[in-house]
């Protein structure tokens, strides 16, 4: 079957359920587990905002002119702390109105670490799930993206805003981790302006993901580099499909590409 990859569908169930779009219709990718998948890239990449063919892919699918236009690449998407869409300014102001000047919440993920982290409101637990976190609790509610950066850069003197996908996909976790203890921790530190953000709710939320095998050492398929590759699915973490001999296929980071799925049973 032939299909343009996006990112993959996600449902907060146990395990994690994946999906992937094919012409309107919907592949469900764990009911592929432990069969050979053979993916084959065709050498077209077709830009997810313009629908034109593009040479090269930038940030997450884009040709290079929609990457440096659309709402959707804005700076912001990276860094929070940039959005001016409560200032009514922005590359797309109905964009930012919809998806930017809306509630959004400051979070705290564990996997062999602490994360913090910004997501729309309505983006949760897909943002949680996109990330392969272990746990997550939520620290914080904000009117608007803004401020939701704003609080995560006051927070970053003691916690990382990235995952370590490597750690994440080796399933390497810290059990000692207290989310519950961390966050609290954090109110002591937040400054005056921003602790009536702060919510009370302890809530954790704990993700299961269908994987039956972890790499111990990781191998990237990279179909700028290897335009064909045959495995055993063996795992679905984050937005990463995990094969036998430890190789591992970053799916969002393939945003546009036009491949041949082939399946095996």
């Amino acid at each position: 079957m032939r299909l343009t990859l996006s990112k993959m569908r996600t449902e907060f169930k146990e395990p994690i359920q994946y999906s992937l779009n094919l012409a309107g219709d919907s592949i469900s990718i764990n009911s592929l587990l432990h069969k050979t998948l053979r993916i084959k890239w065709n050498g077209i990449i077709i830009c997810r905002k313009c629908k034109k063919h593009t040479k090269k892919s930038f940030g997450e699918g884009f040709c290079y002119n929609c990457f440096i236009s659309a709402p959707e690449a804005s700076p912001c998407i990276l860094k929070p702390e940039l959005c001016e869409a409560h200032l009514g300014k922005g590359r797309d102001l109905e964009y930012e109105e919809k998806n930017h000047n809306q509630p959004h919440i400051v979070y705290l993920a564990a996997t062999d670490k602490v994360k913090v982290g910004v997501t729309r409101e309505t983006q949760v637990p897909t943002r949680w799930i996109d990330q392969g976190a272990h746990q997550t609790i939520v620290l914080a509610r904000t009117p608007n993206r803004y401020l939701a950066g704003v609080l995560e850069v006051a927070l970053k003197a003691l916690y990382t805003d990235k995952t370590n996908w490597r750690s994440m996909l080796k399933n390497i976790i810290d059990s000692t981790i207290d989310l519950e203890e961390e966050k609290w921790s954090c109110c002591e530190v937040l400054p005056n302006d921003l602790q009536q953000y702060f919510t009370e709710d302890d809530t954790i939320f704990t993700l299961h993901f269908p994987t039956t095998q972890y790499p111990e050492k990781i191998q990237t398929l990279n179909l700028l580099k290897q335009d064909c590759f045959e495995g055993i699915l063996t795992g679905i973490k984050g937005q990463y499909l995990i094969f036998d001999h430890q190789t591992v296929f970053n799916v969002r980071r393939h945003t546009s590409f036009e491949i041949e799925l082939h399946i095996n049973e």
